[in-house]
Order: structure tokens, then sequence, then C-alpha cells
């Protein structure tokens, strides 16, 4: 099956892109899910932390290898912690957000999306001090001009307002929006849930609360209860070459137009070696294109997983993104259907043989 990317999936991720889901409340962006899943989430729960776990039985005979696919639904953000009156209200970054990405950007605040823009003094008011040394996060507010009118709460969140746009054409067709981490992962999913491999059991795991420690990955999987697992994120790509003063860029760790990235290791996990290896070949025979993200830092669900009951071999596979936990980040297209392509493919590629291989 040669599934694409067009004008309904590009769609489907700008509404997704454009719900709030700070983790810990990622109800629109599960509302979102399970209207774009319609009948397909027939078998479907809603766990204590806010997971949305879809199981789609594959229809081939013989033993099927349970799989669980998991992509995040929530969002790096902010939350409400306090009033200053008229309309101005102090918070807190929820997820790794910067304080200097944060300044004069548009948000939404709470349930009724009241519009606001994060305040810091103009340049020209600053003084020396505040000048060189960076800002901080208790000196920004959140100002919505007085039209809040009552309607935000302590512990409300705010997210970044919706941006999205799509950019260029051909092969450099650029999507732009904010939460493409990991809205990319989860319209991925979307696409696996309608369209299952009949080879395998998919569990799909929609997670929460990625963004603060992969807290929902832990609960989904010890519900799942799978075989093996494979997590759809968006990583970093630190590809432009000017930051790197004219040297060559070694620590580029992915780069945009080159492919999903697959993880050999990060900071949470180190991939299974038989998943590395089933997915780079499926990657090379169906002629897609793909790249090895650079080991280090960083991490996805699949840390979580991976140490869920007795051990879940697990790996991760990500569409590459510049910008990440900021107001807007950018992604290809042609990465994001390689991305989808890929995994289809590789999961219709696994039997339960697969796991009887040595392990390195």
């Amino acid at each position: 099956m040669n599934l694409k990317i067009g004008s309904a999936q590009i769609k489907l991720l700008e509404t997704l892109c454009a719900a709030t889901g700070v983790a810990g409340n990622e109800g629109a962006v599960r509302k979102a899910v399970l209207e774009a899943l319609g009948d397909a989430a027939a078998d479907h729960t809603i766990d204590a932390l806010g997971n949305l776990l879809v199981i789609r039985k594959g229809t081939r005979r013989g033993r099927r290898l349970r799989v669980m696919v998991a992509a995040h639904m929530d969002e790096a953000g902010l939350m409400v912690t306090g009033d200053d009156k008229d309309g101005i209200y102090k918070f807190e970054t929820v997820g790794g957000l910067s304080p200097a990405q944060l300044v004069g950007k548009h948000v939404v605040v709470g349930k009724d999306r009241i519009a606001g823009v994060i305040g810091f003094k103009p340049i020209h008011l600053t003084t020396a001090s505040e000048r060189t040394s960076g800002v901080s996060l208790d000196s920004l507010r959140i100002d919505t001009g007085g039209a809040a009118n009552g309607k935000v709460k302590i512990g409300d969140r705010a997210a970044f307002s919706p941006n999205f746009a799509v950019l260029g054409s051909g092969r450099t067709r650029t999507l732009r929006a904010k939460a493409l981490d990991d809205r990319l992962g989860v319209a991925t999913l979307i696409e696996l849930v309608r369209n299952p491999p009949d080879n395998v059991d998919l569990l799909a795991g929609f997670t929460t609360q990625e963004e603060i420690g992969v807290r929902g990955a832990y609960v989904a999987a010890n519900a799942l209860d799978p075989d093996l697992a494979v997590v759809l994120d968006c990583t970093p790509a630190y590809d432009l070459p000017h930051w790197e003063e004219d040297e060559e860029n070694t620590r580029y760790n992915t780069r945009l137009g080159a492919g999903p990235a697959i993880y050999i290791a990060d900071k949470g996990t180190l991939s299974d070696p038989r998943l590395v290896r089933h997915f780079s070949e499926t990657a090379e025979t169906a002629g897609l294109p793909f790249q090895f993200r650079q080991a280090g830092g960083g991490g996805t669900d699949a840390s979580g997983i991976h140490k869920s009951r007795a051990g879940v071999p697990s790996i991760s596979i990500s569409v590459p993104g510049r910008y990440l936990h900021t107001a807007a980040s950018i992604a290809r297209v042609s990465d994001w259907q390689a991305a989808l392509q890929l995994v289809h493919a590789a999961l219709s590629g696994m039997n339960p043989s697969l796991l009887s291989l040595e392990r390195a």
C-alpha cells in the first residue's frame, strides 16, 4: 500500500496543530483524533491519564505480533499561576521552553481560548544589566488586554496561537506550525489506524504528558502489553550551517529533506538493534529515503515503553523539524510522507520470527 500525504492529510494536521494540548490538558487533541478516526476507533479506551488507546486486530491467520505504535498528543506550553489583575497573568512553563523564545509571542489561554501576548519591557525601557543578563521567566507576563473578563483561572493552560501554513512547492514543500512536535506523529498514527496492516495487531497509543517525562507512555504500554513498540515523533534538525561559524556541521542531529530519522540511541533509549536493521533494510528495499538520527540527547516515549513490564523491544522513527519547542517550527512534507510509508512497510513486513533473531 503506497500511502500519500495529500490535501486531506495536511488539513487534518492543521486541525491537530490548532488544538491546544499542553501536557496534562490534551482533551482537545484527543477529541480531534477521535473525530478523524471515526469507525476505525470502534475498539478504543481512554485511560486515567487521558491516553487514547485504539486496537486494530490483524486479519491474517496464525500468530501475529502485538505492535504498539505511539505518538504523543501533548505539546510544550504554559500554565497560569497568578493573577496580576487587569487581564495580566503570571505563568510557568510546562515542558522545555526557553524564556528568550517567549517574548512577544501570541498565545491562547484556557478553554475559551482567550487571546493574549507574552509581554516584556521594550528594549528602550530596559537597563543595561537587563539587556546583558537575558530574559528571566519571572519578568514575563501573559497580557490579554483586559479581554479575559474573568474567564482565565489559575491552572489554565496557554499555548502558542495557531499559525499553520504550507510554504513552497515540490520537493521543498514545507509545513510551518506550532506543535509539529508531535502532531506530525499523531497525524501519521491516524493514517496507520485508518489503513492497518493485516499481519499484526496494531495497538495505537495516542499518549499524554510526554513533554514532562513520558508519563502517559508508561501507563499505555502496561495496558497494551505489546511484543514490540514503534514510537513516532518529531526530532530537532540542527542543519543550518551559519550556526557553525563556517566550520563543517558535525552536530546536525538530522537534516530536513533527508527522510525520516531512525533512532539508534538517545538519552533515554538504546533502540533494539533488530528493529534498527528491520527498518533500515525495509527503507532500502522500498527505495525510501532515511537517515540515522545522531546519537545524543533528547528522548521519546520509547524511553518509558521499553522499560515497562518485562521489557519491550522499541525503536523511534521521527520526522525532522527545525525550531521545535518554539512558536513556529518547520518540516518537509516529503519527510513526513516517507515516514508514513516506511512505518507502514516495516509493519507489513513483521512476523513473530523477527524477535527470534539475535538481539545484537
